[in-house]
């Protein structure tokens, strides 16, 4: 068969998303300070579009004849458009402008702001008072320092030799972000092409370093410099870590009360103070991962009722700038230019609608879940019941999938607080009656009943079920060990206190 290259045609069907589409489905997944971004991304590239400040008296737009045209865009409002006449090609509400003077007028704008701009920062301005309170703004500002750059700090003071601060480099270097030396002893002999006895020794030295238990290379190791530094090697907890660390962590005071000679009591008071230590020393440098949310919907009780409103505080008022409609009314004898602020016009009354739209889609669902979850708003977690998107969606009149993207790293302020739009669309059990409870539900009544078990007799988890059984839940054991597991909660043997 011979090999060589042809031409063929193939009629295919496939599914593209319009760049209008694919900007429509992104201002509806954006959170609100990811939204202003966006709009300000817009607001650069489209000369057309201007933002409207919540009070803006002196900066209204006005004819040649003086007469106000200003116009506002309410994302909760339609957007007033701008009409065409097919003949003219003019906006009908609009007066005839001379395009070379208006052009002209707006030259003459951008002049005076530039004019204003070079006056107001001119160097010769500024004081040398002015130049200090800058300077002294900078260097306010301050930048978080690694737990790296804390060890190499403390090194340089330490007097270790020139020959083995490399080493300790290394050693620093292979220090994870919660403190513990991640590398092997033969690895760093072989990076480093020491001896071991060299390792070891300059080890002995970063570890004595803050914070207390840096550079370990376990658990057990971590917890004893701690007490070593404290000077504390003749205490029952250092013997307990020391020596009976497998006991230590599944809780078996039997063992190592027989172990250590001690009884009960002075072992369990020991434990008490184990867990006082810092089992991450490096915890202390993380980075702050502390997230500021912004709420999309408020959720205010009105009397029986409760009122749901979306935030149009953060979000971007926008409108089309009278000037351009103008230069499209004067401007017919310049088809690129009009051509031009026309497809700028119709990409600004797009965003406009598609803001519009994604407030009244959030403030739809939002009004649907408080109207499916009004137990919840009045009494708390343990009566929200079990919601799915689809359900949602049905009564909005919109996809599943558009419902996941508007609720997506959204949040809504309730009367029991500030929670996740995901928060309430859960799974849920069967009870005897025949209704359905929130899996969320169902985990924080399991997290009650350990809360308030016998700490000398802890639940089995059979137990846990039999006590749901008892209030009407229809559960598995291996659900309540999945739930217990959720909530970092031990298994029975574990959580026994003799």
């Amino acid at each position: 068969m011979a090999v060589g290259l042809q031409l063929s045609q193939r009629l295919t069907q496939s599914l593209v998303l319009a760049p209008q589409l694919q900007q429509s489905l992104a201002l509806l997944q954006a959170p609100t300070l990811e939204l202003k971004a966006l709009v300000e991304q817009e607001l650069q590239q489209n000369p057309v579009l201007e933002e409207v400040q919540s009070q803006e008296p002196e900066m209204r737009d006005r004819d040649v004849d003086g007469e106000d045209r200003s116009e506002q865009a309410d994302p909760t409002e339609p957007p007033a458009d701008v009409t065409f006449d097919p003949a003219t090609e003019k906006p009908s509400d609009a007066p005839v402008d001379d395009f070379q003077a208006e052009f002209e007028k707006l030259v003459q704008l951008d002049q005076d702001w530039r004019d204003n701009f070079t006056a107001t920062n001119a160097p010769s301005r500024a004081t040398a008072e002015d130049e200090e309170k800058r300077q002294f703004m900078f260097d306010s500002l301050v930048a978080g320092t690694s737990l790296q750059e804390s060890l190499l700090e403390q090194l340089r003071e330490s007097g270790l030799s020139q020959a083995d601060q490399p080493i300790a480099e290394m050693i620093i270097g292979n220090v994870d972000d919660y403190g513990y030396l991640k590398a092997s002893l033969e690895e760093l002999c072989a990076l480093a092409n020491t001896a071991p006895e060299k390792i070891l020794e300059v080890l002995k030295v970063v570890q004595t370093f803050d914070p207390v238990g840096v550079a370990a290379r376990d658990l057990r190791e971590c917890l004893t410099l701690q007490l070593e530094r404290e000077h504390k090697q003749e205490t029952l907890e250092y013997r307990i870590i020391r020596d009976h660390m497998d006991a230590l962590g599944k809780r078996r005071v039997p063992e190592i009360s027989r172990g250590t000679g001690a009884d009960t009591d002075e072992v369990q008071e020991a434990m008490a103070r184990i867990a006082r230590l810092e089992p991450r020393p490096g915890r202390a440098f993380l980075p702050d991962n502390d997230q500021y949310v912004l709420p999309e919907v408020f959720v205010v009780r009105s009397g029986d009722d409760f009122v749901v409103t979306t935030n149009n505080e953060h979000i971007p008022h926008l409108r089309i700038s009278n000037v351009y409609k103008d230069l499209m009314s004067g401007g017919a004898d310049n088809a690129e230019v009009k051509n031009y602020i026309r497809e700028k016009i119709r990409a600004g009354k797009f965003l406009i609608k598609s803001l519009q739209q994604r407030q009244a889609t959030i403030l739809n669902i939002g009004k649907e879940i408080v109207k499916r979850q009004r137990e919840f708003m009045e009494k708390g977690v343990a009566f929200l019941k079990p919601l799915t998107m689809v359900q949602v969606a049905e009564v909005v009149g919109v996809h599943e999938t558009t419902v996941s993207r508007a609720v997506s790293g959204k949040f809504m302020e309730t009367p029991q607080g500030i929670f996740e739009m995901k928060y309430f669309f859960t799974a849920g059990l069967q009870t005897a009656s025949g209704d359905g409870v929130s899996n969320t539900s169902v985990k924080d009544m399991i997290a009650e009943i350990f809360k308030n078990e016998d700490a000398t007799k802890p639940l089995s988890d059979q137990e846990v079920v039999k006590m749901l059984t008892d209030k009407g839940i229809v559960i598995a054991r291996r659900t309540v060990a999945k739930y217990r597991g959720e909530l970092n909660i031990l298994p029975s043997n574990l959580r026994k206190v003799y």
